[in-house]
């Protein structure tokens, strides 16, 4: 399941200690693999945003760790993240490709 989750610049800390917590637990973010990316960067607002790939039962968990520092985002904004975060990733990717292929 993809969600992403919008991160303003005044929540940023904090919701950069909650992505960070215990690294090594199993239902961490971190084992779970997540993309954190500046709104900038992505051709969007100043807020951050955050792009995940993970099980439903996991977008459950993450949806309560972040309640008070993230809102997802929805609807076409939502597309629009997740679309330009897997061409970067793609990208980066068959790039990787090219210098051992």
């Amino acid at each position: 399941m993809k969600v992403v989750f919008e991160i303003s610049k005044e929540k940023f800390k904090d919701a950069k200690k909650v992505l960070e917590e215990n690294p090594y637990a199993e239902d961490s973010f971190a084992k779970v693999g997540y993309v954190l990316k500046e709104g900038k960067s992505l051709g969007e607002d100043d807020n951050y945003y955050v792009y995940l790939d993970a099980s439903e039962e996991f977008v459950k968990k993450a949806k309560e760790r972040l309640k008070d520092v993230a809102k997802t985002a929805e609807g076409k904004k939502a597309e629009r993240i997740i679309r330009k975060v897997e061409e970067e990733q793609n990208s980066a990717v068959s790039g990787f490709g090219s210098l051992f292929g």
